[in-house]
């Protein structure tokens, strides 16, 4: 009797049975016209993924393997698109599933968690936010917005929104205990609410802040040819996430009040913190150095110079590991940087790359656009349509990235398919914007479970900021839709 509860312990979760019973679902579909079996198999695979991410049945790394080994397996039996005649091959369709890491995005995502690991080694993004704290002052407002003003800051010199979190949360949690209120009080929630919330408001404000966003800017170029520079991201995002800041700022500070709580601590808190640091080390001052530079040559790629954001990002990494000159070692280095990261970017890069390339996707756009009807709607109002579908379908998403993984090459195909005047990488651009919209859910977003992992806020507290950020930033992103994303040339 013992043994039985014991094998159901390692039997694999009922999320990945409902996610192999889809993928056997699709297999055994009739094929349909003007889609070719390796691109049908493919499809089967992306459903199996969806479901998969959305019960988390296993980890991500894990359905990375998984998908790797699908593609492999079920496309490179399948007739090659090319000469119908003869399978694809297993080893093509291994290297079709691996060809995400030849990616630039890749590259790019790699050297911004290196960057990361670098801010934390040197405490660099410790001393930033610190000093920006001790400068805004003390008081439940003046914490929102310099909560607000740390997180515009890191954005721009830490490339993942995971490690500001991490670097940001400490920082609050020693002020909430510094000016005497608890963990589960309306002050601790709303600051804690809003280092959430104001790492997605700015991971659409600048390219350079979500891992999601060099996902959208690839596959863009994938399809397209064209590249998005950083300054293009920045003209279009920092508008809304700015107008966002201030209507998150409102929404906190009405929706959790926290006016009655004695604060008188919070600065000597900061203070103190500083002075612990003491001056800034040769390592730091080398570090934001390296940054600044890479912030100026991101933002005059294409104009100052041609070379592309990512070699200039994987240049000023190997400045920072060069021995003597560079900040920290390889030993230092290896430990912080979370692999699997990489290798669900990797995947999810392929995985897009190969519904390109099995014609899953273009099908699957065609099908979309017939459907429905998108390709008699004006740009304004097609942005409209598959922004609210996007928000609606992040809900089901723990990954921005997986999200992005899987929606925007079909968008991409879709829009290729309506017409061919329509401004396919500018709507594609501004759809991303729309993927980074984790409001709502706790789990939607993994900085969001960072900060609910300090036990300061329920997930019905979240909800309720969420909720209103959410409508919120759906009707500023039509606002700008209608006036100055169509002046930038986006649609």
């Amino acid at each position: 009797m013992p043994a039985t509860p014991s094998l159901l312990k390692r039997l694999p979760p009922l999320g990945f049975f409902a996610a192999l019973l889809v993928l056997i679902v699709v297999l055994l579909l009739p094929q349909a016209a003007g889609l070719p079996l390796a691109g049908q198999r493919l499809l089967a695979i992306l459903a199996f993924a969806v479901v998969l991410w959305l019960t988390e049945a296993v980890s991500y790394e894990v359905s990375a393997v998984l998908i790797v080994a699908l593609i492999a397996l079920l496309v490179g039996t399948a007739p090659n698109m090319a000469a119908p005649e003869h399978a694809l091959g297993t080893s093509k369709a291994l290297s079709m599933a691996m060809s995400g890491f030849t990616s630039s995005g890749l590259v790019l995502v790699a050297a911004a968690l290196f960057i990361a690991a670098a801010m934390t080694i040197t405490g660099l993004d410790r001393r930033i936010a610190l000093m920006t704290l001790s400068r805004i002052g003390v008081g439940y407002g003046r914490i929102l917005i310099g909560t607000l003003v740390v997180t515009v800051v890191l954005s721009l010199l830490v490339p993942s929104a995971t490690a500001r979190v991490a670097c940001v949360v400490p920082i609050m949690m020693g002020m909430i205990a510094a000016f005497g209120v608890s963990k589960d009080s309306p002050f601790a929630a709303g600051v804690m609410i809003m280092v959430a919330q104001a790492t997605s408001v700015w991971n659409v404000g600048i390219q350079t802040a979500a891992a999601q966003n060099l996902l959208t800017t690839d596959f863009i170029h994938q399809v397209t040819g064209q590249s998005i520079s950083w300054s293009t991201w920045l003209l279009a995002g920092a508008p809304w996430a700015m107008l966002m800041s201030v209507a998150l700022y409102w929404v906190v500070h009405r929706l959790m009040p926290a006016k009655s709580v004695a604060i008188a601590g919070g600065k000597d808190t900061v203070k103190k913190a500083l002075q612990e640091l003491g001056p800034m080390s040769r390592n730091e001052k080398t570090l934001l150095g390296v940054t600044l530079v890479l912030l100026l040559l991101w933002a005059t790629g294409g104009k100052l110079h041609h070379v592309d954001t990512a070699t200039v990002t994987a240049t000023g990494l190997g400045v920072l590991l060069l021995p003597g000159l560079g900040v920290m070692s390889w030993k230092e280095v290896q430990s912080r940087i979370p692999w699997g990261t990489l290798l669900v970017f990797g995947v999810g890069i392929s995985l897009g790359s190969a519904l390109l390339q099995t014609h899953a996707g273009q099908w699957l756009g065609n099908v979309v656009v017939q459907g429905m009807g998108l390709e008699s709607l004006s740009p304004f109002w097609l942005f409209a349509v598959l922004s609210l579908f996007l928000i609606v379908v992040h809900l089901g998403f723990a990954s921005a990235t997986a999200l992005t993984s899987t929606m925007m090459p079909i968008l991409l195909s879709l829009l290729t398919a309506i017409s061919s005047e329509l401004n396919v990488p500018g709507m594609a651009l501004l759809l991303g914007f729309a993927i980074s919209f984790g409001f709502i859910l706790p789990i939607n977003a993994p900085q969001n479970m960072v900060c609910i992992g300090t036990d300061t806020f329920t997930s019905r507290q979240f909800i309720k900021v969420g909720i209103p950020v959410t409508i919120i930033g759906y009707l500023v992103m039509l606002l700008l839709a209608a006036s100055w994303w169509p002046l930038l040339g986006l649609m």
